[in-house]
């Protein structure tokens, strides 16, 4: 919303960074992101700002998208729990993108080694969880409850 803001209204975040850089220089504490130094003359921190800023918009990382709230839950005892059991996430982030981060946390040397379920289903590596969210949990409260288990292999 803020960066909308910015590019109808010119010269307002530039005015705004002018503000807090004065705020921090009147009370003699150093600016956030501002180097440890602080040798850099202007015109080296102008452009640097203006590329900050420039990084910052082409990297929103999804952050405008609606947020899922999410538990996960280990389903097996062959799995140990994740530490920090609750994530907050884009929903449009996939089963796939879940897996992976588990596989990360779990220190597992693949994603594949890992099954995502909802109500007991196994849950399709491309699903979205919006798609989830509403096909699945169907309007339950928050969090949604995933669970996650090692993969089973079915040899036919």
């Amino acid at each position: 919303m803020q960066d909308i803001v910015y590019k109808l209204v010119p010269g307002l975040q530039k005015a705004e960074l002018k503000k807090q850089q004065d705020f921090y220089k009147k009370r003699g504490l150093p600016f956030p992101g501002q180097p440890l130094d602080g040798e850099e003359d202007s015109t080296c921190k102008s452009s640097a700002s203006s590329s900050k800023s420039k990084e910052d918009e082409d990297s929103d990382y999804h952050r405008s998208d609606e947020q899922v709230n999410i538990c996960l839950e280990c389903s097996s005892n062959r799995m140990r729990e994740l530490r920090k059991k609750f994530i907050r996430c884009s929903s449009q982030a996939t089963i796939n993108h879940l897996r992976k981060f588990i596989a990360k946390k779990l220190e597992l040397k693949e994603h594949s080694q890992v099954e995502i379920l909802c109500n007991e289903e196994i849950l399709g590596k491309d699903h979205t969880l919006k798609f989830v969210a509403v096909t699945r949990w169907r309007r339950k409260s928050s969090p949604m409850v995933l669970h996650y288990r090692p993969a089973t292999v079915d040899i036919f």
